[in-house]
């Protein structure tokens, strides 16, 4: 089997999507082919899923085997409700052979995929699954993405024990904004003192990579 990352987050709008692609980017550098899915995708207006496009468009320029691919390829579950798959499937149940299949499908022309979450990790899926175990489910490990703003140190101990809850590999990273010029001063010193790494994705890239890659 293939190297497969899941990318997850604290909440939604923290940066998957961008993380995602600086991940792919950097391992592409290394000329490691590289493939990505995000299974999920809610908010979809007009049949136009606006992580998938950028996804897509990222994929065809890093991988030349992977150039025929459309966005249902990297996006196989759409809702326009923007909400958990829950609400906005009406309790739909998820087939998750089918897109397990995508990924196998996919890594006939990759080395590693990157498979991104949408939302948290408790976001529900349907009545017997939370995104937190399509992790588990695909067999992958986690890179889990967490703001800078107040209220970091709470939200990413509570993501971090959940994945060590369920013995899931994994990284932190953190998305640190323009205005987040106070983590260092309000969060940062948390993590330092109880020997936590402070890989911020701006800056650290290759650091991620790296612990990612060795999971």
């Amino acid at each position: 089997m293939k190297k497969r990352i899941f990318v997850t987050a604290t909440n939604t709008n923290i940066g998957k999507t961008y993380t995602t692609k600086l991940l792919l980017k950097e391992f592409a550098s290394r000329g490691i082919l590289v493939g990505v899915i995000k299974p999920i995708e809610t908010g979809v207006i007009d049949d136009f899923a606006s992580d998938g496009e950028e996804l897509l468009a990222c994929i065809k320029q890093l991988n030349p085997k992977l150039w025929s691919l459309e966005v249902d390829d990297i996006v196989p579950v759409t809702y326009e409700l923007a909400a958990a798959p829950f609400v906005a499937s009406n309790n739909s149940p998820l087939d998750l052979k089918k897109i397990l299949l995508r990924i196998e499908a996919m890594e006939a022309s990759c080395d590693l995929v990157i498979i991104e979450g949408a939302g948290g990790l408790y976001v529900p899926i349907d009545e017997n699954w939370m995104m937190i175990d399509l992790i588990q489910y695909f067999n992958a490990s986690a890179l889990l993405v967490t703001h800078c703003s107040l209220g970091c140190i709470n939200d990413t101990l509570l993501s971090q024990k959940a994945l060590q809850e369920k013995n899931i590999p994994h990284a932190i990273a953190f998305n640190c904004k323009e205005d987040d010029e106070n983590f260092k001063i309000i969060s940062e010193p948390y993590f330092l003192k109880t020997n936590q790494k402070v890989l911020k994705v701006s800056d650290d890239i290759e650091k991620i990579c790296d612990v990612l890659y060795n999971l």
